[in-house]
């Protein structure tokens, strides 16, 4: 998936939390995020904190399907809060796609 497919996948989705992402199609969103932060904070804190605010529950949203991807559930996001936690969820995102079918979607070849 590319940066340009991905981003508008994540905005069509804006809040499906069923179904599965593929590790491209999280990473490149999280890369279009963290750009567009930057360069709301250069311009503005109110801004940035504009764009944290829609750009949350996309965030949310991929990242639970990427979860699932992973055969994992979304609310696993939550280990987050204890900052330790984002180190089992960073491998986990960056995790190999499960190749079979599971219960979150089937699996998709072309991705």
């Amino acid at each position: 998936m590319t940066f340009g497919q991905s981003i508008a996948v994540c905005f069509s989705k804006f809040v499906d939390f069923k179904g599965r992402a593929s590790r491209s199609e999280y990473w490149w969103f999280a890369l279009f995020c963290v750009i567009l932060s930057i360069v709301a904070g250069k311009i503005s804190v109110n801004l940035d904190a504009l764009v944290s605010l829609i750009l949350l529950l996309p965030s949310i949203a991929v990242a639970t399907r990427r979860l699932h991807d992973t055969n994992r559930s979304g609310w696993w996001q939550l280990i987050a809060i204890t900052i330790v936690g984002m180190i089992p969820l960073i491998i986990w995102f960056a995790s190999k796609t499960i190749e079979e079918d599971n219960k979150y979607g089937e699996y998709a070849t072309t991705v």
